[in-house]
């Protein structure tokens, strides 16, 4: 039977739906393609496989049939042996060789016995015996039963199943050929192509006339390629801004590694103007490969002159469309604290505390008293505490306090008798020292510690080159979310004038860039007269005291009425020393004393260089009368119609906006430091002494022009507020949707600027950390922490136990 089957089933083989024919009648294209290529090799070797199989199953199937039908001819040789024995002894005439002990094992026995007892006695008469051998005959003299009917049976089952096998067998067989060798227009005697042949060689033929380009975007297209790109949208969902972004290009690319060299160039002597040009340059260049961007972005590349701005724009783009995103940075901890309050924090920082009327006293606390007039931040003051001895060096009229809270006291009085409001904002000491070669006030120790964490949000570094020279502790940029410094003095004016102040001046040019740049995100300049400081852009963020503006209106009114509101001629005003233009004015007035005639100025000041000054102005016979110096406000002042400030030290005078805000004229040098001031026609510029002397004549001929509302705004307080507001950036952050909450520094890449100021930054740290280095720099001595007479006074720690930790 298995070789019929095997006889029966078709000589094919069959893998992954394509079907190859073993048989020696195959067709020639069939065996040409067997031939070469060894890939169906392992096909009809997984066919041969299948084929066993299936044939070991047969022969099992068979063995098992067969030993039905044995164990079925057994029980049929074990059914007669039994009814033999049975008849045997009953009937001797049976010839049949009984076995009693295959009788005996057999359980039925025993219940049988007693009845083929009582058969044989009843039927061991002699007239049953007789009239049953008469009827059945001689022929039918042996007595047994005829099992035949059992045996055709058991055979006719098993037949039966075998055929019923048999039939399923066939059919499979028929439906294997007729789906894998079924022949169409091909004779009976020849095989034919299978379909799934047919269908592989109409695939190939395709595939051969299909160009690679088109494979590649079938390849695109296919299901594969969607699920996979289904896989990805699910782990990063792109934004339709990502979308259709160019990559950056060569001259983007370039333009990119100027700007973001742009400190260490600056550092090595090479100009911020430079690296612009530079960066405009490669975007000319660019702009010959509009090509390649889409129409709507090129033409916004050429309409767009800020290429930096633009530049920044681009590179943010394409990491937003791959992205990107970078938390944190090389030296800086860009994830800080959340503040509980409700409310922005800003502290600002200051380098001079009244009774010292000095510029970096008095316009820092107006700024803080109108910061706190918004009501939208809380405002703290941070201002220098000086021991009693350094306060009868600095504050005039032997001036002196005893703590904090009376100077404190002091201070307030002070603002509310020339502001008219209370101002809500605290005041803060910290330790300082007075340095009488330098004439400023030096912090002693790490400023930013005397700022408590909860409150460190945003810093107002009012001279932040002044205040960093020696500053040994924390990063500003690091504790704060956001630090403004306010550049107020023209130091390298100053040290040009001393002894080798050109080196000097080198030195202090390079140094006030690079503490600038550690510790500040934004500078402003309040003129063009500083230096080009990193990260700075020029406001005049100033205004004036609003008495003098009183002043002014109570002047035009006087005018308006007939009378006479200005009396006296010209005056000067300002500390008494070289650097505040005192050079300047001896030297005009001595060159043109023939061409002013008789004319007489007044000069009202005191300083360290009084004795100096008077001595050369009477050695010249100058008509200079001096006077002791006084508040701008003061009565004696009103009167003058002129004031003259010679100064090109200076970057902004705020005696001269006050001047202005009195309706006084104004004469002046033509000056960066004066751009300011030039708006108003009371302001008289000159370029040249001759030009001094036809100003001086003529502001002395003529009368000023009232103040226009515009121009009284302008300089006031809250114009200069709402100014710093927008420059600083401030008014963005603290109109934050956040409100309370501190920034998260996020960058979409680790910027080449931050690693540098970052830096620039410890290793400034490092070198004010040497007491050596400090004084051969110029410092004052034991100013790296604060002595045991501050701790008294501000009630602090002792510091040998405190030492200020970098962060980073």
């Amino acid at each position: 039977m298995a070789k019929e089957i095997q006889s029966q089933s078709p000589p094919s083989s069959t893998a992954n739906g394509i079907t190859f024919s073993s048989s020696s009648s195959s067709s020639p294209s069939l065996s040409m393609m067997l031939s070469s290529t060894n890939a169906f090799s392992l096909l009809s070797k997984g066919w041969r496989e299948v084929r066993d199989s299936a044939d070991a199953d047969l022969q099992l199937m068979r063995k098992r049939a067969n030993s039905v039908k044995n164990l079925a001819s057994t029980f049929d040789r074990e059914i007669e042996n039994f009814l033999n024995n049975s008849a045997m002894s009953a009937f001797p005439v049976v010839s049949s060789s009984p076995s009693s002990a295959f009788g005996n094992e057999i359980g039925i026995m025993k219940k049988l016995e007693p009845k083929i007892s009582e058969f044989r006695r009843v039927y061991s008469a002699p007239e049953i015996s007789r009239k049953v051998m008469e009827r059945w005959g001689p022929a039918k003299a042996k007595l047994g039963m005829d099992l035949s009917a059992i045996k055709k049976a058991i055979v006719s089952e098993m037949d039966l199943d075998e055929r019923e096998l048999e039939m399923r067998r066939r059919r499979d067989r028929d439906r294997f050929r007729e789906f894998y060798a079924e022949r169409e227009g091909e004779g009976e005697g020849s095989f034919g192509d299978w379909k799934p042949i047919r269908s592989l060689k109409s695939r190939f033929k395709e595939f051969e006339k299909r160009s690679s380009l088109e494979l590649l975007i079938g390849f695109k297209n296919s299901e594969l390629m969607e699920k996979l790109k289904a896989s990805f949208q699910s782990l990063y969902k792109e934004t339709d801004e990502a979308k259709d972004v160019p990559p950056l290009d060569v001259p983007e690319l370039l333009a990119s590694l100027v700007r973001q060299s742009e400190p260490f160039l600056d550092q090595i002597g090479v100009r911020k103007d430079l690296c612009d040009r530079v960066v405009e340059n490669l975007y000319k260049c660019k702009s010959q490969h509009l090509w390649r961007l889409p129409s709507s972005q090129a033409s916004d590349l050429v309409e767009n002159d800020n290429h930096v701005d633009d530049l920044d724009m681009r590179i943010a783009s394409v990491l937003q469309s791959t992205g990107h995103h970078y938390d944190g940075g090389f030296w800086t901890d860009f994830l800080k604290p959340e503040t509980p309050e409700s409310k922005r924090h800003v502290a600002i920082v200051t380098t001079a505390s009244l009774p010292w009327m000095t510029g970096t006293a008095v316009n820092p606390l107006f700024r803080a008293a109108y910061l706190a007039k918004s009501a939208k931040q809380s405002v703290t003051l941070v201002v220098p505490w000086l021991c009693e001895s350094d306060q009868e060096l600095v504050y005039p009229n032997n001036l002196t306090f005893s703590s904090p809270e009376e100077q404190e006291s002091y201070i307030r009085t002070w603002l509310e008798e020339r502001i008219g409001f209370k101002a809500d904002f605290k005041i803060s000491f910290y330790p300082g020292k007075f340095s009488k070669e330098r004439r400023s006030i030096f912090p002693a120790g790490d400023t930013s510690q005397f700022i408590p964490s909860k409150d460190a949000d945003i810093a107002i570094l009012e001279e932040p080159e002044h205040l960093n020279w020696y500053h040994h502790g924390k990063r500003w940029t690091d504790k704060f979310n956001h630090v403004v410094g306010i550049v107020h003095t023209n130091y390298l004016e100053y040290i040009k004038r001393e002894k080798h102040g050109a080196i000097q001046a080198f030195f202090v040019n390079h140094v006030n860039n690079w503490v600038t740049r550690a510790y500040c995100d934004k500078v402003l300049r309040l003129s063009g007269a500083t230096q080009d400081l990193p990260k700075s852009v020029i406001c005049n963020v100033h205004g004036v005291n609003p008495k003098f503006l009183m002043i002014g209106e109570k002047i035009a009114e006087e005018r308006s009425r007939g009378e006479q509101a200005f009396s006296k001629g010209a005056y000067f005003l300002g500390k008494m020393v070289w650097a505040k233009g005192y050079r300047e004015l001896i030297d005009l007035m001595a060159k043109h004393k023939s061409d002013l005639g008789g004319f007489n100025l007044d000069v009202y000041g005191n300083g360290e260089d009084a004795v100096e000054v008077q001595r050369a102005a009477q050695k010249l016979d100058l008509n200079l009368n001096f006077l002791k110096g006084r508040d701008h406000a003061d009565d004696a002042l009103h009167k003058y119609k002129v004031f003259i400030n010679p100064s090109i030290s200076d970057v902004l005078c705020t005696a001269t906006a006050e001047a202005l805000a009195m309706g006084k004229f104004v004469v002046c040098a033509d000056h960066p430091s004066n751009e300011f001031f030039r708006s108003f026609p009371n302001c008289l510029t000159y370029k040249t002494s001759e030009d001094f002397v036809n100003k001086v004549k003529e502001a002395m001929s003529k009368e000023p022009l009232p103040l226009t509302p515009e121009q009284m705004y302008n300089l006031s307080w809250e114009a200069a507020t709402q100014r710093f507001m927008e420059y600083s950036d401030l008014d963005k952050i603290l109109n934050d949707e956040d409100g309370g909450k501190r920034m998260r520094k996020s960058r979409s890449v680790p910027s080449f600027n931050e690693v540098i100021d970052g830096g620039l930054a410890f290793t400034h740290y490092v070198l004010t950390g040497n007491d050596f280095l400090r004084l051969c720099s110029g410092a004052t001595p034991k100013t790296k922490d604060y002595d045991m007479q501050h701790c008294k006074d501000l009630k602090l720690v002792p510091p040998q136990a405190h030492k200020p930790v970098y962060g980073w």
